[in-house]
């Protein structure tokens, strides 16, 4: 029996995306957001425009508590300060003060901000490398701290303190060997050379200032909590020391921020979320060493916390919408979406998670998601697995609270609306996008150019 040959197929490679495993079976890693706190994210856009950031202050507050808990059942003596830098949008600034959060911040405007938000003067932390004499005048005659960062600072205090007949109350920065390389060297004065004493003992014996505090900010999104075990050893022995040689009882030690948020670092092997420490991990390896360092009950320090990224990047959210699709030289897809790295400016640091926000087809295909600007390093995802989205399409872009809305710019492209939702899930905007109006309204031009003739 002759058999019928069989027709030729060629084959064909079929990338498989099984998703997660559970007890169910698999799941697809697409599943749409179409509701933020319960709130439409169609009609947020519908309202607010594309792109829109947007802020769960459910989810703040959510966070906030569990750090807060996380070392107040570690440690008897616990203070969080927000850190301004991280996002100075007033609203979201008073929802940490409402929550008991003092203020720390790293420039006079950031303290001006934090004056007019209600926040007195003695529970603000004045960090930072630069500070004017006007900027030191204005945190001394309001009380608040100055964290002293450099050598040059601190002869301008006491010059400071011999004009306004007060005395300053100020901490210094230390910085030192945590096992964390690049070291952060740059800023305060180093452990393991003596600088941090030789500040120290310049303070104590000139008498013109009140020192109160040590303070430490040993990185930017640590992944061990081991190093901040060491941090936390080695201010307390300078503590100690103070209170053997000066016979002096600092008010606190502050052991600064750096804590990790559940964003992904580019070139990481695994996501975010499996390998960032907790706030309990963090919490065990601080409040543990101080605890065992050798403070009496009377003179135990109150800890002083000024995490940032890890309190707010969960809460924020940027809403997008599909300009284009496009398939580049080399056969990839594309994306052109109106949301760019002028405002999203931590794309260059995380593979933020980018979910669609309409049901879309169960084929999916690595993407590339550009974002408006007439510039080649427009780049939100160099490569993402995404369903096949169309012109008109919107996508939210997770973990964005930290960062974006103080680092971004107007470049091509104003900044956009960022609203809140509060907890009954009501909309605000928190703040206005910009107009041309805005950026007009700071220039001036000079008489001789105000006119002009073209053929």
């Amino acid at each position: 029996m002759v058999m019928e040959k069989l027709r030729y197929e060629r084959p064909v490679i079929t990338t498989l995306n099984a998703g997660v495993t559970n007890k169910f079976g698999t799941k697809s890693l697409h599943a749409p957001v179409s509701t933020i706190d319960g709130v439409s994210v169609k009609e947020i856009i519908a309202k607010y425009g594309s792109p829109v950031f947007i802020i769960s202050e459910r989810k703040i507050r959510q966070t906030y508590r569990e750090a807060y808990r996380a070392f107040a059942t570690r440690y008897p003596k616990v203070q969080f300060a927000w850190s301004y830098k991280t996002n100075y949008i007033n609203a979201v600034c008073n929802v940490f003060h409402q929550e008991g959060a003092w203020a720390e911040v790293v420039s006079i405007f950031e303290y001006q901000k934090a004056l007019k938000n209600g926040v007195e003067g003695k529970n603000i932390l004045f960090n930072g490398p630069e500070k004017t004499d006007d900027d030191l005048k204005t945190a001394i005659q309001h009380g608040s701290v100055i964290h002293i960062d450099h050598l040059d600072e601190l002869y301008q205090i006491i010059e400071l303190s011999d004009t306004l007949k007060v005395r300053p109350r100020v901490a210094i920065r230390v910085n030192m060997d945590t096992g964390i390389y690049p070291m952060w060297d740059r800023f305060g004065f180093n452990y393991e050379s003596g600088q941090a004493w030789d500040a120290i003992n310049k303070i104590m014996l000139t008498d013109k200032m009140d020192l109160v505090g040590l303070h430490c900010h040993i990185g930017t999104f640590m992944l061990s909590a081991n190093a901040y075990a060491i941090a936390a050893n080695k201010l307390a022995d300078l503590a100690l020391g103070i209170i053997q040689k000066h016979k002096k009882t600092l008010e606190y030690l502050d052991l600064g921020g750096g804590f990790a948020s559940k964003n992904t670092l580019k070139g990481s092997f695994l996501p975010g979320t499996d390998v960032i420490p907790s706030f309990d991990d963090y919490a065990e390896a601080i409040c543990s060493t101080l605890l065992n360092a050798g403070f009496t009950r009377e003179n135990l320090p109150l800890l002083i916390l000024e995490t940032g990224r890890a309190l707010i990047d969960e809460a924020g959210y940027l809403a997008a919408s599909v300009i284009a699709n496009k398939r580049l030289s080399d056969g990839r897809r594309a994306i052109v979406m109106d949301a760019g790295v002028n405002i999203l400016f931590t794309s260059f640091w995380y593979d933020h998670r980018i979910s669609p926000v309409e049901q879309a087809g169960s084929q999916t295909e690595n993407t590339v998601i550009y974002g408006p600007l007439c510039m080649n390093i427009d780049i939100l995802r160099e490569s993402v697995t995404l369903p096949l989205l169309k012109k008109g399409d919107h996508v939210v872009i997770h973990t964005v609270g930290a960062y974006n809305m103080t680092q971004w710019m107007q470049f091509i492209a104003m900044r956009p609306n960022v609203i809140l939702i509060d907890e009954k899930g009501q909309t605000h905007i928190i703040r206005n996008r910009e107009t041309v109006e805005d950026l007009n309204k700071m220039e001036e031009m000079p008489e001789h150019l105000k006119s002009f003739k073209l053929s």
